[in-house]
């Protein structure tokens, strides 16, 4: 990098420019901007699924990334890889890990050679939806944002295969589903910036519920302070399309957005597992569609990085490391704090329609609704 921050790549040949700046530049210099892609994958039969991860930390100079897998035999694999972060924004590799954008926001793959972890894939996201745009999400921590993204996500299929160390298997167009997620802006990440201890009681509470449906997704976001009050409530319909040439190439105004949306959960006792959920979606006119959860597969996001002691995002563990771990989840401790960030794929029924998708569920710290008192203390 020159001394004077003159450092061009190949996107700054495009007319995308946000500041004076080359794109290498972030416009703001919080330690915590980041650019994050992010994909699940499940077997309509719920028995099978796998997350994958990959994002670049400009100002912490890292790019991570994470492939994992588990099925309903309750054996979850992960591999974790981590490089210093190049300048070319267009490179997304990271060592047997690579990500090609094949059409933007209709077909990307996912590649993992052979390494290490045993674990392997060349994967193809096809999408069935337009580009969904979230509500930009804040949230503050006294006077500085703990978090403020933009997040867009697309719903598809997938096809290709996986390697683990307990076999391979085919992933069709038939038989999987999936949801892709982007997102980028501020949030807490890698090591932390000294701070003084809070004043008040902190946690955080997220429900994240991106459901497939017979013609139509659905999708709903939570985020709660720690008596149970709103702090972001989203909820919405957009239409799923046959194959990625039927979306549309403009696809504003085709989603439907909701007044609100309302959840209730229930939980395993002694831990913060859903054992269940309700999600109402409040439509502008009143009316409420309530959609029960049932889980059948339960993935622990460790193993993409979140809350991991060694291998979390943006976490710098050297010029380039590649790594892999297996969990039992049949004999994990669910109140270990690295263990509490859970998705799980869910069959939903609205009393007369059936979907599936996942439920992701994060609380950390008091929540009165559910009766945490603690930092991960169990529900009763």
């Amino acid at each position: 990098m020159r001394d004077d921050g003159r450092v061009l790549n190949r996107l700054d040949d495009y007319p995308i420019h946000q500041t004076p700046l080359p794109i290498a530049h972030p416009a703001t210099s919080d330690p915590n901007v980041y650019d994050r892609t992010w994909f699940n994958g499940y077997s309509v039969d719920g028995d099978k699924y796998f997350g994958i991860g990959m994002a670049i930390y400009p100002h912490r100079g890292v790019m991570d990334c994470a492939f994992s897998t588990v099925d309903s035999g309750g054996v979850q694999h992960a591999f974790f890889g981590s490089r210093r972060a190049p300048l070319e924004r267009t490179d997304m590799t990271v060592g047997p890990f690579r990500i090609e954008i094949i059409e933007p926001m209709r077909r990307t793959r996912v590649l993992l050679d052979d390494n290490e972890s045993g674990l392997a894939c060349d994967l193809t996201f096809s999408t069935r939806t337009a580009p969904i745009q979230e509500a930009r999400q804040t949230l503050w921590s006294g006077t500085r944002p703990s978090m403020d993204s933009t997040r867009f996500d697309q719903f598809g299929r997938w096809t290709g295969t996986v390697s683990t160390p307990d076999g391979d298997f085919d992933v069709t167009e038939v038989d999987w589903r999936g949801t892709k997620d982007r997102s980028w802006g501020v949030r807490s990440v890698g090591q932390q910036v000294p701070m003084p201890p809070s004043t008040s009681a902190r946690g955080v509470f997220f429900l994240w519920a991106p459901l497939i449906w017979d013609d139509h997704v659905s999708h709903a976001i939570f985020f709660d302070g720690h008596n149970g009050e709103p702090l972001i409530r989203e909820g919405l319909t957009a239409p799923l399309f046959a194959t990625e040439a039927h979306v549309p190439d403009a696809p504003e105004g085709i989603d439907t957005r909701m007044a609100t949306a309302i959840h209730r959960v229930s939980y395993h006792p002694n831990t913060r597992l859903a054992a269940g959920a309700e999600i109402d979606l409040v439509g502008l006119d009143g009316a409420t569609r309530t959609i029960t959860l049932e889980p059948v597969l339960r993935f622990h996001m460790k193993g993409l990085g979140y809350l991991h002691p060694k291998w979390g995002q943006g976490n710098w563990v050297d010029e380039l490391a590649i790594g892999g771990e297996r969990y039992d989840l049949n004999d994990m401790d669910l109140l270990a704090l690295e263990n509490i960030h859970v998705q799980q794929v869910v069959r939903a029924t609205d009393g007369t329609n059936n979907g599936i998708g996942v439920l992701e569920q994060l609380a950390i710290g008091p929540y009165a609704p559910a009766g945490f008192a603690g930092l991960t203390d169990g529900a009763p």
